[in-house]
């Protein structure tokens, strides 16, 4: 993957959709290799527009000779679990372009717009040497707040009829937005929303940047090179500023979201292969579940032999 193979990009996409046993030794094997490409990130409301206007970025971003990786989340499918694979229908336009690589990921239940694998996969990419990674979210709404953690940009895509733009500073997206953007600006109401949201960000106390609010109408490719340029002069805003305890604060969040899938995964295998132990009580009622949590953070040397094999 690190020699530019695709096929090897793809098969160890796959294993951090799988949740691996060796995924964080992959990863760690890829950290050192992070942290080049720009990360946008696309969320708003289901049917607003994003995966269009992810579509129309992207041409953009080739057209200046920048490679681009998009991470396209979908819904769940109910019977499979995969990705329902709407995004990709919309972006094969750049399917056949080598320079391009989109993939979709499942949500597979989880909350907050992205899936689990989002931060590992846009890591592989990163790696890989995709330029530009954009992360599109599921648009769940109130809950996508997530791509905040992973994004250097995020852009927040809504329409005239997203309703009273209250609810959009109810749902923190005024806090997480660094490029605001009113899609299908031809529909009525495009203009009353792009002033309301401008007076909401202009009520925030001492912002740092001035939230751009823009119309577009992607389906059309008007407003697209706007978009580019105020993504353009966020990322140099950032050059200026000192964002080391923002990265420092990523870091470490990501250090402890590891930490703790690490050592669930481990510990439910050396449980589970012990058929009369204490995770057989606990199944079969004998033991409720937050004695027998405290039983094991409580014996120091048992937790250590649990924690000590990948097996």
């Amino acid at each position: 993957m690190l020699a530019g193979d695709r096929v090897a990009l793809a098969k160890l996409i796959s294993r951090v959709e799988n949740d691996a046993a060796d995924l964080a030794a992959i990863m760690a094997e890829v950290y050192p290799k992070v942290g080049r490409a720009v990360i946008i990130g696309v969320t708003g409301p289901p049917g607003a527009g994003k995966s269009t206007l992810v579509d129309r970025l992207i041409g953009r971003l080739r057209a200046r000779g920048q490679t681009v990786g998009v991470i396209a989340v979908d819904p769940s499918s109910p019977f499979s679990g995969g990705a329902v694979l709407g995004d990709r229908i919309r972006m094969q336009g750049h399917c056949l372009d080598p320079d391009v690589f989109i993939r979709s990921l499942s949500t597979r239940g989880r909350r907050g717009g992205l899936a689990r694998a989002t931060r590992q996969v846009a890591h592989l990419l990163d790696a890989f040497g995709k330029d530009v990674i954009v992360i599109e979210t599921v648009g769940v709404g109130q809950t996508e707040l997530d791509i905040m953690e992973l994004a250097r940009s995020v852009v927040v895509v809504l329409v005239p009829e997203a309703g009273d733009t209250v609810q959009v500073m109810k749902a923190g997206l005024l806090e997480i937005a660094h490029v605001f953007i009113v899609n299908k600006a031809d529909r009525e109401g495009a203009l009353r929303m792009q002033r309301e949201l401008e007076m909401m960000l202009q009520l925030q106390m001492t912002p740092v940047w001035e939230v751009p609010v823009l119309l577009t109408e992607a389906a059309h490719d008007r407003g697209i090179d706007e978009v580019v340029a105020a993504l353009d002069r966020h990322a140099a805003h950032l050059a200026a500023q000192a964002a080391a305890p923002a990265a420092g604060r990523h870091r470490e969040r990501e250090f402890l979201e590891v930490l703790g899938e690490e050592v669930q995964a481990r510990l439910a295998r050396r449980l589970s292969a012990a058929p009369d132990g204490l995770l057989a009580r606990v199944r079969r009622g004998e033991v409720d579940p937050y004695s027998a949590a405290l039983t094991v953070l409580g014996d120091p040397e048992a937790l250590a032999r649990l924690l000590g094999s990948t097996s």
